[in-house]
């Protein structure tokens, strides 16, 4: 590569931030280059072989609806599907997939090298080249120096990672592969401010040397589901997973290296997840408990190398394989290699715009665990997003900034810039307080067409998702408006046990009741086989679902709605305030603190960070609602 050489955009790191990023902007048309320490390890699976889960998957979908890759290249390498939460109400539907860890990234560089507008290079960023406060290009380990108009850095827990494995220390990203010094440097020269957060991986075991008999099957789905709305192959055959038991003797063998934890000794100073802690953490946290439960996840098709998802640890290697043998199944394991913690820099995310372009450097976009998320899921989004608005930046059109209401995407990132974030974040169907309108079911008609209208979503997907939409108001229409016979209502009551009627009824009203599903009621409907003829072959199971989830959820749907105009008020209001929000005294000290801590673009904005209370808010409606 020619010193000289120039792109558009320069994507550092290969995970699946800088994947999504990467992609994103070059099927817009930039010319992008994606620079990773190792071409090996292309969006490589660090800790578990999954993707999606509760709320995640809901973001897998989001994601694939705006025209990125997870979830097709999820499709082509699950090897077993499952819908979390289905006794639950469709809002907390949530899709996971065990994947092919191996095929997982293969696939992906397949994917990325069949984008015209990818280019590589193995190489290590160090630094970054700057005019007059932005960002205009990097230099690496190697000595090159790449011009750009814009930098997007997905760095993972490579910044200064150091790898703890009892008293062991080690320099590292991930383990056997090296970190990346020069980075954090440059920004802090800049004026960022740093932190560090700790995460952990358990060990890896042989699945020959495993017992499965003597652990609980978890099979995957019957009918399996997929995640992108696109014609992937669905799934044909699956590989089970298992649960497995911790004991009081496998917590006292644990305990006998407490004196050589790192995270009990001090040697680790970052935070860890709070919600996947350490088997040690969760010992020492819930003492009153004598077993947690383990989830053992095979890698692939191809692989007996088995993940232990609930082992997470950084003690000493010994006290680890001397208590997963105490484990019930495990008697006879062998491990591949030991679990173990890591700590890496992260840079507090009030320093970035809702675009995740940061504010104290113009053309420069964090994406990923860098802005102190966890999660291949989180990361894939915000890379996606930082990919789509660098590239509209540098064509000088609008961003594409979603709202809390449209996507979990938005109620990430709108909280990694308006909550203080001390410790990794992790999404929740219970940070969305839209999340009856935020289905995973209905992700493509959320988020398809503003996709498109950009560009990046493609002329089939928006067809598609025209069709869907016209399929499912048509349907809707129809079981509104058609009644459904006295006999036939009442021997659909009499089969799920309830009285019957004496006069016949509106099919969606019997489809209110919730013991009633479409698949029961639909052969009473007079005249349903030819509604559902009409709707073609490829979307007629999504309508179905979309049509009764609206029926049976309308009035929910409707106050939500009602709550998303109420509140969208705010969201529209601006604040134009360049200076210190000190000078405004009809403020509480608090919220001046906060507001200049935070610069937040709306009033919207303002009222979710903690501290601004209603009475400052009502201060800025003055004073900025007029414009």
């Amino acid at each position: 590569m020619p010193e000289t050489d120039r792109f558009d955009i320069v994507v550092v790191g290969a995970g699946h931030a800088g994947c999504e990023a990467a992609a994103a902007a070059a099927n817009l048309g930039s010319r992008v280059l994606l620079v990773t320490m190792n071409m090996g390890t292309i969006a490589g699976m660090s800790c578990n072989p999954a993707m999606g889960g509760i709320a995640k998957g809901q973001i897998v979908r989001e994601i694939d609806a705006l025209g990125g890759y997870s979830g097709i290249v999820t499709d082509h390498t699950m090897i077993q599907f499952r819908m979390l939460n289905r006794s639950k109400g469709p809002a907390m539907w949530s899709p996971r997939a065990q994947s092919d860890r191996m095929a997982f990234s293969q696939l992906w560089r397949k994917t990325l090298e069949n984008i015209p507008g990818v280019s590589f290079r193995e190489d290590e960023v160090t630094g970054l080249l700057t005019e007059n406060g932005k960002v205009t290009g990097v230099t690496t380990r190697l000595g090159i120096t790449v011009k750009a108009d814009a930098v997007i850095l997905t760095t993972g827990t490579f910044l200064n990672g150091i790898i703890h494995i009892g008293d062991t220390r080690l320099t590292g990203g991930r383990i056997g592969e090296k970190s990346s010094v020069g980075i954090t440097e440059t920004l802090m020269s800049h004026g960022f401010k740093k932190g560090r957060l700790k995460t952990g991986t358990p060990v890896r075991v042989d699945g020959r040397t495993i017992d499965f008999s003597k652990l609980e099957e978890q099979p995957g789905d019957e009918n399996p589901g997929k995640f992108s709305f696109t014609d992937t192959p669905p799934l044909t055959r699956q590989r089970s997973c298992y649960l497995a038991y911790t004991s009081e003797e496998v917590h006292d063998i644990l305990r006998t290296g407490f004196d050589k934890s790192p995270l009990f000794g001090g040697a680790i100073q970052g935070t860890g997840p709070r919600y996947c802690p350490s088997i040690e953490d969760k010992i020492e946290r819930f003492s009153d408990r004598d077993s947690h439960q383990l989830f053992i996840e095979p890698e692939g098709w191809e692989t007996v190398e088995t993940y232990v998802n609930g082992f997470s640890s950084s003690l000493p290697e010994e006290v680890q394989y001397k208590a997963l043998r105490r484990i019930r199944g495990f008697e006879n394991a062998r491990i591949f290699r030991p679990g173990y913690a890591i700590e890496y820099d992260y840079f507090p995310p009030d320093q970035l715009k809702a675009t995740l372009e940061t504010k104290p450097l113009e053309n420069l976009w964090f994406a990923g665990q860098i802005n102190g998320t966890t999660g291949y899921e989180e990361a894939a989004a915000q890379g996606l997003m930082a990919g789509i608005n660098a590239h509209l930046k540098r064509k000088g059109e609008d961003p594409l900034i979603l709202k809390r209401s449209e996507a979990y995407i938005g109620v990430l990132i709108d909280d990694l810039i308006s909550k203080d974030i001390d410790e990794p974040y992790r999404m929740f169907t219970s940070r969305a307080e839209y999340r009856i309108l935020l289905r995973q079911s209905n992700a493509d008609l959320r988020l398809t067409p503003l996709s498109h209208r950009i560009g990046l979503a493609s002329d089939a997907r928006y067809a598609r998702v025209q069709m869907k939409t016209e399929a499912i108001e048509k349907l809707q229409h129809f079981i509104e408006h058609t009644s459904i016979g006295l006999d036939a209502a009442n021997a659909i009551l009499e089969r799920v046990g309830e009285g019957p009627l004496k006069q016949k009824m509106k099919a969606a009203a019997l489809l209110l009741r919730p013991q009633i599903g479409l698949d029961q009621l639909s052969d009473a409907i007079p005249g349903w086989n030819d509604q559902f003829k009409a709707i073609p072959g490829s979307i007629r199971a999504e309508v179905m679902e979309e049509v009764e989830i609206r029926i049976k959820y309308q009035n929910y749907i409707q106050k939500e709605q009602e709550l998303v105009t109420r509140m969208g008020k705010y969201e529209h209001i601006p604040i134009h305030h360049a200076g210190n929000f000190h000078e405004i005294k009809a403020l509480s000290f608090e919220a001046r603190e906060k507001l200049n801590r935070f610069r937040p673009a709306t009033i919207g904005q303002a009222s979710r960070i903690s501290g601004i209370s209603p009475a400052d808010i009502a201060v800025l409606m003055v004073l900025y609602q007029k414009g």
